[in-house]
């Protein structure tokens, strides 16, 4: 179906071809004529389907109407759990509306109210996250009962993130359902959702459009099993390979999203890093510079997986398999949007090995295996080998990712009057106090180690591995870095034995190598035996009866 097809304002077509659109997709050509006859909707649809078109659609062609006919503009409110996706969606708002006037705000945590609150006068689309909305509520800066339409972007994923109370907050405060309408897009549909939609929305339709695991058939998939010590040289060697205008990595923790993407950075690719503890304007920056071409690889943790949109990505690499099955989804997601193809590459080491078997029963397919010569990438020169996280992360940056919190409220700052500063080394020799002169040890020398090869810890190589079954392979994984049983202690924990009553002596304890605990009972067990308590006048009386 085209768009010229439905009932579509004249000013919202143009937006619409300007922005390059002919053919609605599959969500948009279910959804739209039912969301054009303003009824309240709740639609199961994978993310890069085309959904947020349909809800910013919708509210133009409403606001349309109002300005032909001289009357006041109705007013939305979009709300989404991330920073990312909300700024994505004004960006999208103003593309689709090149022709008409309308303004459009953004409202979100981590950045000062001031110029916010200036976005606030005569706008007309809203959008934000909870935490934010809420905030400009409760200062009577926004006003719930204004509101026309009332969209929830990515539901689950807001309800996941725990703004489950929030959104019943907003429901409440926002006039009856019968005189608004509310649209509400996720990618599951659970229970919690059907609840929420059936409470509080007048009387929804509901929709579903493709499960959001389908959308994995679109994307070239490769899993490459591989040792922890050799896993940077494969991942440069399937960079160089590849050779992809650009791409996303994921990693399961920050420290090594920092790590790799200095180490890219150092074999001479564009990289840069992003992640949840970033401030606003650094993640915001990262993200815009991504789109425009002018950072080509970006390394992130799972904050990105969602709400971010990059087009015509070409690449996602795993580094490290999500621990959670449903993150695969949203992390490969990022390529083959809006019905094109991509690729993914996972590489699975003996940390993560055990994701993998949910991973393929959620998308319900093995993905296929594939391996490379170990002389092959083994060749790759790679520019940071040997180098340590402190070696390539500055110390500011080191610090906030080990989690230093130099603003705690338990932390002292470093005063004059401070108590350990009172406190200094006394020379009776010239009266004068000494200054204790150290090196830090993050400014210590650390040359020694560059010219020694990495600790191989009796590793399997990668063509070793290559060699073995699957099953083979995780019975491996799990001699040689699974939890340590009990009897590979030779000094097992004893419990504590049971206290000595007055006058009785430890039983003699000997060990013999190899053998169990033989217990010899003390010869002097039975003489110091506890005699029977006796009292002060019977104890005084048996000694004149003795006499």
């Amino acid at each position: 179906m085209k768009f010229t097809q439905l009932p579509f304002h004249e000013n919202v077509l143009k937006g619409i071809s300007n922005a390059g659109f002919e053919d609605c997709t599959k969500v948009q050509e279910k959804v739209l004529p039912i969301s054009l006859e303003n009824k309240d909707l709740m639609v199961q649809s994978k993310t890069g389907s085309g959904k947020t078109a349909v809800y910013l659609l919708t509210i133009m062609q409403r606001i349309a109407i109002a300005i032909e006919n001289n009357e006041p503009l109705p007013k939305a409110l979009i709300v989404a759990p991330t920073r990312e996706l909300a700024v994505q969606i004004k960006q999208d708002a103003k593309l689709l509306s090149s022709n008409i006037k309308l303004k459009v705000g953004v409202f979100y945590g981590g950045v000062g109210y001031e110029k916010q609150e200036k976005a606030l006068k005569d706008c007309d689309i809203f959008v934000g996250t909870p935490g934010r909305l809420l905030d400009f509520q409760k200062s009577r800066k926004i006003d719930f009962k204004q509101f026309d339409m009332f969209v929830l972007d990515e539901a689950d994923r807001m309800f996941d993130m725990g703004f489950y109370p929030d959104v019943q907050k907003m429901f409440s405060l926002l006039r009856d359902k019968k005189h608004i309408q509310t649209m509400l897009f996720s990618a599951t549909l659970s229970v919690r959702v059907r609840n929420l939609a059936w409470s509080y929305m007048s009387e929804p339709v509901e929709i579903e459009v493709e499960p959001e695991e389908i959308c994995v058939d679109k994307i070239d998939q490769e899993l490459y099993h591989v040792a922890k010590d050799e896993k940077f040289q494969l991942f440069l060697y399937l960079m160089q390979r590849e050779n992809c205008d650009n791409a996303l990595i994921f990693t399961n923790t920050k420290a090594k999203a920092v790590e790799i993407a200095k180490r890219l950075t150092l074999n001479g690719y564009t990289t840069k890093y992003l992640m949840g503890d970033m401030s606003q304007s650094k993640r915001l920056n990262t993200i815009s510079r991504m789109k425009d071409g002018n950072i080509k690889f970006l390394v992130a943790t799972d904050v990105a997986a969602r709400g971010i949109q990059i087009d015509d990505l070409q690449l996602v690499i795993n580094y490290d398999i999500p621990e959670d099955f449903e993150n695969y989804v949203h992390r490969i997601g990022r390529t083959a949007r809006a019905g094109k193809t991509g690729k993914a590459i996972t590489l699975a080491c003996e940390e993560y090995i055990y994701g993998l078997e949910p991973i393929e029963k959620y998308i319900e397919m093995k993905i296929p295996v594939k391996w490379v010569e170990e002389e092959d990438f083994l060749s790759i020169e790679d520019k940071s080998k040997n180098l340590k996280f402190r070696d390539l992360v500055s110390e500011k940056e080191y610090a906030s990712k080990k989690g230093r919190n130099t603003n705690s409220r338990n932390s002292k700052p470093y005063t004059k009057n401070n108590d350990r500063n009172k406190r200094k080394p006394y020379n009776s020799q010239d009266k004068k106090v000494s200054k204790a002169s150290s090196t830090p040890r993050s400014q210590q020398p650390r040359n020694n180690y560059k010219k020694k090869d990495p600790i191989n810890k009796n590793r399997k190589s990668y063509k070793e591995i290559q060699r073995l079954t699957l099953e083979e392979r995780l019975n491996y994984y799990k001699q040689q870095y699974g939890n340590p049983e009990i009897n590979k202690h030779p000094n097992p924990v004893k419990k504590p034995n049971a206290p000595l009553e007055k006058g009785q002596r430890p039983a003699k304890v000997s060990l013999e190598q190899n053998k169990t605990p033989v217990i010899k009972k003390s010869k002097n067990s039975t003489k110091n035996a506890p005699k029977e308590k006796i009292g002060f006048f019977k104890k005084l009386f048996s000694k004149f009866s003795k006499k």
